[in-house]
């Protein structure tokens, strides 16, 4: 529902999973937040880690590894779907 403005912007691509996660992953390029989900806490409460890519650091690879993998298995969000 939020992001639905999105869909059909070019350089965007949106895709849902059944998949069940304990972070928010946001990715662009050698960027991306991960918002880790706290039980009892709101999203908007929860820490968010804004992570860049760096030659010998394994953070970044070890999120970027499981958002390829779940990413891999997620259906594209088309105009017109529920």
């Amino acid at each position: 529902m939020h992001y639905r403005p999105l869909i059909g912007v070019p350089g965007i691509e949106l895709r849902t999973h059944g998949t069940t996660l304990y972070n928010s992953i946001y990715r662009i390029d050698d960027q991306m937040l991960v918002n880790a989900h706290v039980w009892g806490v709101n999203a908007y409460g929860a820490p968010v880690w804004h992570l860049r890519q760096n030659e010998g650091s394994r953070m970044f690879g070890t999120y970027a590894e499981s958002f390829d993998a779940v990413w891999e298995t997620a259906q594209p969000v088309r105009e017109g779907s529920e």
